[in-house]
């Protein structure tokens, strides 16, 4: 797994699953493996589980809300951007979370 990613905002009913789409299209566009979780009103749907969540590279998470069951990603590097940022420029957001991590790893 490239990369996991969680997408929320307040309501979670048109903002959270449109992030999600964008997120997901994006991933596939630029060959990369990706699963998103939406939470919101409807609960959690496609929930990331622990062994996807331990394979993937980072977390990107696309919400300005609190997100349940951050725990799971307590080893991989996080990127938070508002849901806005996801909907209208998600390969940019890939991208720079994927270059983060890269820039993280040489220097350790």
């Amino acid at each position: 797994m490239d990369f996991v990613a969680i997408t929320s905002c307040p309501a979670g009913l048109a903002h959270t699953p449109m992030a999600a789409k964008a997120l997901e299209k994006a991933a596939s566009e630029l060959g990369l493996e990706a699963k998103v979780e939406q939470q919101g009103a409807m609960g959690l749907k496609n929930e990331i589980t622990q062994e996807e969540a331990d394979s993937a590279k980072f977390l990107l998470i696309g919400s300005d809300q609190k997100i349940e069951k951050l725990d799971r990603f307590e080893k991989i590097p996080k990127l938070r951007v508002s849901i806005d940022t996801c909907i209208e420029k998600p390969k940019a957001v890939i991208k720079k979370a994927a270059k983060a991590v890269a820039q993280r790893q040489k220097s350790n």
